[in-house]
């Protein structure tokens, strides 16, 4: 049997998912899959989004702050020696990934990439962290790519396609279409009268961390634009962050805009019910699946600092990404709303993209790449 084993400096708890079927997928092809994962830093804790498995094997990572920066070093424990393939972060601030790129190069051992390509939210894109990464890029036998994004930067830096699984990072969305497939047409129609919505008036929402890279000054001046021209429209805000009072400040001037914090399982379902556009002008990521999910129409900027899944909007299908201007943005939504065939369409057509960038296909493509790197 084959042994790979994958290095995580820290296990999510969405990423819990993952593992567990992923592992189970490949005994099917005769491999074993061993988890190796350290814990959240000290700066990481507050964040409070680690999770639990029963056989992953746990290390104590090392770790010094230099800035902004932890530097990791994470131990490789002896009963995982003799793996077939090991399976690193694309991660410069974990120096254990350099022990394992030399062992490649002077031992001939197996070591894939799984990652974004580059830094997609840095704010210097050609300062000496970028370029080192870049300089690494193709200095390993498999890549696992988070999206087509990704493996576009792998060809154009001369890394064989041949050599790279596009993963289509997603999350299990099982529960959460669960809960939508749960909330009736009575019940939103309740939701919408207490925040005094009528049950046909445009409504949009917003759902994510509220952080500068979100865009929300543009989201609020997009929504007056909407607003002025949709005196029905109303904006249904969820989450929280650092730019809360930022909102809630744009809140009191405009009681069409619902803040309503984190919303979560069937209560975040029955407020994403009651929309048909997601507006989100910034950072788009993974929570565009659950857009997707809800038959919502995503609206975005083609120039903010997105996540690789951004590469799952397809411009006038499932979405818009349009450029940086509030009245663009904003008249982008009013013709939505003022065409319905459109809309139904296109809201069609993101819910049937909720069923391509799923888990199960997520962990069908891994175990198929992790095959194939092994017999490569």
């Amino acid at each position: 049997m084959k042994k790979v084993v994958i290095l995580q400096h820290r296990l999510l708890h969405y990423r819990t998912g993952l593992f567990e079927r992923l592992r189970e997928r490949c005994l099917l092809d005769d491999i074993s899959v061993e988890l190796v994962h350290g814990y959240a830093t000290r700066r990481e804790s507050s964040k409070k989004d680690e999770g639990v498995i029963e056989w992953a094997r746990p290390v104590q990572n090392r770790c010094i702050e230099i800035g902004e920066r932890d530097i990791i070093w994470q131990p490789y424990p002896a009963s995982v020696s003799g793996a077939d393939l090991v399976v690193i972060m694309q991660e410069s601030r974990i120096l254990s990934n350099y022990v394992h790129l030399a062992r490649r190069f002077l031992l001939g051992k197996k070591v894939a990439y799984w990652g974004h390509g580059r830094n997609f939210q840095t704010r210097a894109p050609s300062g000496l962290r970028e370029r080192w990464k870049s300089l690494l890029l193709t200095k390993v036998d498999w890549w696992f790519a988070y999206t087509e994004m990704t493996r576009d930067i792998l060809v154009e830096a001369g890394f064989s396609s041949a050599c790279i699984t596009t993963l289509n990072n997603a999350i299990d969305t099982s529960a959460f279409k669960s809960d939508l497939n749960s909330v009736s047409d009575m019940d939103v129609n309740q939701v919408k009268e207490a925040m005094g919505i009528g049950s046909s008036d445009p409504v949009a929402v917003f759902c994510g961390s509220l952080y500068p890279d979100k865009r929300l000054e543009l989201m609020v001046e997009a929504a007056d634009y909407i607003r002025d021209r949709l005196p029905g429209f109303s904006l249904i805000v969820i989450g929280d962050g650092p730019s809360m009072q930022f909102v809630k400040a744009a809140q009191k001037e405009r009681p069409w805009i619902h803040l309503l914090g984190v919303k979560k399982g069937r209560e975040k379902a029955m407020y994403f019910k009651c929309a048909s556009v997601m507006l989100n002008p910034g950072l788009v990521g993974l929570h565009i699946v659950d857009a997707f999910c809800a038959a919502l129409v995503m609206v975005t900027t083609n120039n903010a600092k997105h996540s690789p899944e951004v590469a799952y909007l397809n411009h006038g299908q499932n979405g818009f990404s349009v450029e940086d201007s509030a009245a663009v943005y904003g008249q982008t939504v009013v013709d939505l709303f003022l065409d319905p065939d459109r809309l139904k369409v296109m809201r069609e057509r993101a819910l049937a993209d909720s069923d391509v960038y799923s888990l199960e296909n997520m962990v069908e493509n891994f175990a198929k790449g992790i095959d194939l790197a092994l017999r490569s």
